[in-house]
């Protein structure tokens, strides 16, 4: 059950609350949504809407999940993944592990606008967006600063190594791989901050039926340098057909990347899904492998309809987005709860 707008429960929100143009976003993160649907109201795109709202929430540091100057990697350097597609042309553009420029979302875009290519990453992925005019500073800030000292002071955990020697709890490395591999699936998903796996990931559906997405994160922190999420990975961390909808995914990207639910809950809509039972099938394929992972999806349907889903994990109940329309005329939270 979804907690619609502000005074009522509603069984059937697609149903009760289907209206168009639409804006739904992971997370409470209320000025990107607003950025978004002020694009719309001012006659931009959905494809134009979508890029604002998360470049707003770059520039806000949102939840220090997404942007400069949060989730330094384990050489303490924060690195930003981003991706944005176009649902009338099915044409993406995608950008991951890009170092110092702040608009991921903006690089991404440009991919999609000035090259034959869909992903770029890295280095390469700096130099391609500095020959756009895009311009080269520095990512880390104080806060991610403190974020990296912490944790070497913590002899580096929590981490994603596994299997690993000398022993990950002992040692920030060199790591090496054990003479023999341990038996089962590695370390604990609750070793890991849920916090560090946020990204904002955005609808936008038209007034026409026009769907875009897009997404931004500056990824898990403490990871592997040169490791790229679900994010930006069309089908994974978001996915836009305007023959069906669009769907967005946020959490534990390196699990949830091999499921592509975005794709699998877009096509499930395209069946006859409503948007709510679309995300929960999406999200249930997932739970039958990874009973425990933290992760959540957003569905809207081409007419508006929207809907979403969270896997019920230690810590994660209920999962927060904001959602804005022709009847709110605002960014407004709901909420769903988890199965």
């Amino acid at each position: 059950m979804i907690r619609c707008g502000l005074f009522f429960l509603c069984l059937l929100p697609p149903v009760c609350l289907a209206s168009l143009p639409l804006v739904i976003n992971t997370w409470p993160f209320q000025s990107a949504a607003a950025a978004a649907w002020d694009a719309l109201q001012k006659g931009l795109s959905p494809l134009d809407a979508a890029e604002a709202g998360c470049a707003r929430c770059e520039q806000d540091q949102c939840d220090g999940s997404v942007g400069f100057g949060g989730s330094p990697d384990e050489r303490g350097e924060t690195t930003l993944d981003a991706m944005i597609m176009n649902g009338d042309t099915m044409e993406v553009g995608a950008v991951g592990n890009l170092r110092r420029v702040k608009n991921a979302v903006g690089v991404a875009r440009a991919v999609m606008n000035y090259s034959d290519h869909t992903f770029l990453v890295g280095e390469s992925a700096t130099v391609f967006a500095e020959g756009m005019g895009f311009k080269s500073e520095d990512l880390t800030t104080n806060r991610s600063r403190d974020i990296f000292s912490q944790w070497l002071n913590q002899k580096c955990q929590p981490n994603f190594r596994k299997n690993v020697f000398p022993n990950a709890t002992m040692s920030c490395g060199p790591y090496k791989p054990q003479a023999k591999l341990q038996s089962g699936p590695g370390r604990k998903l609750g070793l890991i901050d849920l916090r560090s796996h946020d990204t904002i990931g955005m609808i936008v559906i038209g007034q026409n039926g026009q769907v875009a997405a897009a997404t931004s994160t500056n990824g898990a922190t403490h990871k592997v340098p040169g490791r790229v999420g679900d994010s930006p990975v069309a089908g994974a961390g978001a996915y836009a057909d305007s023959s069906a909808g669009g769907a967005a995914a946020t959490g534990q990207g390196d699990i949830m990347m091999r499921f592509l639910p975005s794709f699998l809950a877009v096509e499930l809509m395209r069946g006859g899904d409503d948007p709510s039972t679309a995300c929960k099938k999406a999200i249930s394929r997932i739970k039958k492998y990874h009973p425990d992972f933290f992760g959540a999806l957003i569905c809207a349907n081409t007419t508006g309809g929207y809907g979403a889903a969270c896997n019920r994990s230690p810590g994660f109940t209920e999962f927060h987005f904001m959602v804005s329309n022709s009847q709110t005329n605002k960014p407004v939270q709901e909420k769903v709860y988890c199965i």
